[in-house]
């Protein structure tokens, strides 16, 4: 009976030390057990990588299959990006309503309805969905049933979509502020004033919030107090971009057409890229590359420690959707209405498709489907045919 409680223990222990494991995005993934299984907040993490590191259904060889699964219809844009947790997609919609849906059909489960647009996209965390809306709330809903569990009122709109971090919600509003929120009770622990709006999403690392303005500064806070650890300005407004954090640097894009890469630690320039338009886009970091779009119709791919040009993939629009990253491609949305999968290496072109109109959502990656929104008033699953 000891030998067999023995043996349990060690298999517990196993099971903890994959799901705590640090893995490396990359085109070449053992798979992994089927813990891994969601992509629950914008940016995947609070580092805000924009990299699955669990994929190893969708792959460079295999993304050319992909075919249209499902498509939900909304009461109007689905701006929002989904997220995905135990095999339901979490999203919002301009139409006010936050919707929970099978991930394998797109069935309807429940739908939460606010007085306005839900632009900011969800997180979900411990069985509990929290996102913003247009009406200046931050919600926390059960994720189970779509029930209210509490709502905080900021002072201007919430664009930005939380990170949730050792039960804090981190979140910016328009009226200039930075807020840390009690997740279980919404309770306000800090918030920092920035003097202007907040449309951007905070990153978090290492017990430091890292989030934009529309000033145009880049603020790094301490998690725990709020205090002002440094601030960076950049040449134009930090609208939508919103900071990831990868080996020490914090990469962000700006109205000013540059992205940047500063030290996360003090917040000095390390280097600057210059595409041909404004930066709303957010970056997304893998094997020592950011990914990020432009106002100038490209998604770029960037080495990571030099801000080098590795390549750029021209779409027809401008492109504000954030890529995401996973075993080897590049998902990445543009405002010529198509959802794209580039290689990661070599930036050519693996798979497209036209939806009706343009896609701001910033595609999400999660057990070889591809769920993304579009201004067509539609969120589209994509997977390979059965």
């Amino acid at each position: 009976m000891k030998i067999k409680a023995i043996w349990c223990l060690s298999l517990l222990m196993l099971i903890a030390s994959f799901a705590t494991a640090q893995i490396p995005c990359g085109p070449t993934i053992t798979p992994l057990p089927t813990l891994f299984v969601n992509w629950p907040e914008f940016r995947f993490d609070p580092k805000h990588s924009g990299c699955n590191p669990n994929e190893s259904i969708l792959s460079p060889a295999t993304v050319v299959n992909l075919t249209l699964k499902w498509i939900y219809t909304a009461g109007n844009l689905v701006e929002s990006s989904p997220a995905v947790s135990n095999g339901v997609v979490y999203v919002g919609s301009d139409d006010g309503n936050v919707y929970a849906l099978n991930a394998g059909t797109g069935a309807l489960l429940w739908n939460y309805t606010t007085p306005t647009d839900v632009e900011s996209s969800p997180a979900v965390v411990n069985g509990v969905v929290y996102v913003g809306s247009d009406g200046g709330n931050v919600y926390a809903l059960s994720a189970s049933t779509g029930a209210l569990l509490w709502k905080y009122a900021t002072g201007g709109q919430v664009f930005s979509s939380p990170a949730v971090v050792n039960g804090v919600v981190y979140i910016g509003s328009t009226d200039g502020n930075a807020y840390a929120l009690d997740a279980s009770t919404g309770g306000s622990l800090w918030k920092y004033t920035t003097g202007d709006g907040i449309g951007s999403s905070p990153a978090v690392a290492n017990g430091v919030v890292y989030v934009g303005s529309f000033g145009g500064n880049v603020y790094a806070l301490n998690a725990s107090t709020g205090a002002l650890l440094w601030k960076y300005a950049t040449g134009g407004s930090v609208y939508d971009s919103s900071p990831a954090v990868a080996t020490g640097v914090a990469y962000v894009g700006s109205a000013d057409g540059n992205v940047y890469a500063l030290n996360a630690a003090t917040g000095a320039l390390l280097w600057k890229y210059t595409t041909g338009g404004g930066v709303q886009s957010s970056p997304a970091v893998a094997n020592g590359v950011v990914y990020i779009g432009s106002f100038d119709n490209n998604v770029y791919a960037l080495n990571a420690s030099t801000g080098t040009l590795l390549w750029k993939y021209a779409t027809g629009g401008i492109v504000l959707s954030s890529p995401a990253v996973a075993n080897g491609v590049v998902y990445v949305g543009s405002d010529d209405g198509n959802v794209y999968a580039l290689n990661a290496n070599a930036g050519t072109l693996l798979w497209k498709y036209a939806t009706g109109l343009y896609v701001h959502s910033s595609p999400t990656v999660a057990n070889g489907v591809v769920y993304v929104g579009s201004e067509d008033d539609h969120l589209y699953a994509f997977g390979l045919p059965h």
